[in-house]
């Protein structure tokens, strides 16, 4: 009973983000986000100052290829060499490439161009979902997850969940900031990588002998 109970909330999660990004998906497809895209840009966009711009390029920077791999190689140091549990080191990895390789495909599927109007930054590829935001969502998430069972105090635990946090929020906003993604882009990221991220920890229960994902109090 306690293998199914402890298993199927990260399940039930996955499948709840699933259907949003379904949802949002078929919305995005059918025009009806453009209001709500356009708005929220003006607004963010709005609050540009030369300060600002710099703070958004910077976090957009920590969402690029390199910063993701370094933080990567780091936490799996962190884990396997520190923590001695080499295993949860390469299931974080495992679980930030699969998240890379799943939006590219996703990516593809919707083919959605870009936004063309006042960009501060200028890159190629596709734009939904947001590739930035689902690799954040999906390293912040599982690194708060693994670390969570390594920290002991309240105060600890709390700034490891503000920190993964406000680095999710900040690298999406950036980017529409930044001119490069439509909001709609960056919630369909955070959508798709919270549910790469609730199936990981789901198949990384049912990998475990004793069946069980949540970190110990």
């Amino acid at each position: 009973m306690c293998r199914k109970i402890s298993l199927f909330r990260p399940l039930l999660a996955c499948l709840l983000c699933l259907f949003g990004f379904g949802g949002f998906s078929l919305l995005v497809a059918l025009g009806w986000t453009v209001s709500f895209d356009l708005r929220l840009i003006n607004f963010i966009q709005g609050l540009e100052t030369p300060l600002l711009t710099k703070i958004m390029k910077f976090f957009t920077y920590l969402g690029n290829p390199v910063p993701l791999a370094c933080i990567s190689a780091m936490t799996f140091i962190l884990l396997s060499v520190i923590f001695r549990r080499s295993a949860e080191g390469i299931f974080f990895a495992g679980v930030l490439a699969g998240s890379v390789l799943l939006n590219e495909t996703i990516k593809q599927i919707f083919r959605r161009s870009r936004p063309a109007f006042h960009r501060i930054i200028d890159i190629g590829g596709f734009s939904f979902p947001s590739g930035h935001s689902m690799a954040a969502f999906s390293l912040y998430g599982m690194l708060a997850f693994l670390l969570w069972r390594h920290i002991r105090s309240a105060a600890g635990r709390g700034l490891l969940l503000f920190s993964s946090a406000a680095m999710i929020l900040l690298i999406g906003v950036s980017r529409i900031y930044l001119g490069v993604h439509y909001p709609s882009d960056v919630a369909g990221g955070y959508l798709a990588g919270a549910s790469w991220l609730f199936f990981s920890i789901w198949i990384g229960g049912k990998l475990k002998k004793d069946g069980t994902i949540s970190p110990p109090g």
